[in-house]
C-alpha cells in the first residue's frame, strides 16, 4: 500500500503498461507525439491547453506532467495560472448552461 492515493509513476509501471499492451502504448504514444507538435497551434499553447484540460479532468499526473512540459515550452507561471482559470470558468459555465434542462423540468415549455 502506498502513503498517497496516487502511486508516483515509476519506470517499471511504463514498462508494464509496455509489456501488458505493446501494440496499444506505442500507439498512444504515436498520437501524443502527434498532438503535441508544432502545427497551427504552437506547443507551448497545446501544453497550456492541455493543462487546462487536466485540471477539468481532475488527473493529477496530466497537470503534473503538462505543467512541466509547458514550462519547458517556455509557459510563464502567469499563464498557467490563467489556463487554470480558463478551465475553472468552462467547468462552472457548464454547470450554469446546463441549468437549461432544470428550468426546462420545472416549467416545460408550452405545446
Amino acid at each position: 500500500m502506498t502513503d498517497t492515493l496516487y502511486p508516483k509513476p515509476t519506470r517499471e509501471i511504463a514498462a508494464k503498461r509496455r509489456e501488458l499492451a505493446p501494440e496499444a502504448e506505442a500507439a498512444f504514444q504515436a498520437f501524443s507525439k502527434a498532438v503535441f507538435a508544432e502545427g497551427a497551434l504552437s506547443a507551448k499553447t497545446k501544453q497550456l491547453i492541455a493543462v487546462a484540460v487536466a485540471h477539468v479532468t481532475q488527473c493529477p499526473y496530466c497537470i503534473t506532467g503538462h505543467t512541466k512540459a509547458a514550462k519547458r515550452a517556455g509557459a510563464t507561471p502567469q499563464e498557467l495560472m490563467e489556463a487554470v482559470w480558463v478551465a475553472a470558468e468552462m467547468r462552472a459555465g457548464g454547470a450554469y448552461a446546463h441549468s437549461a434542462l432544470m428550468i426546462n423540468t420545472l416549467e416545460p415549455a408550452p405545446e
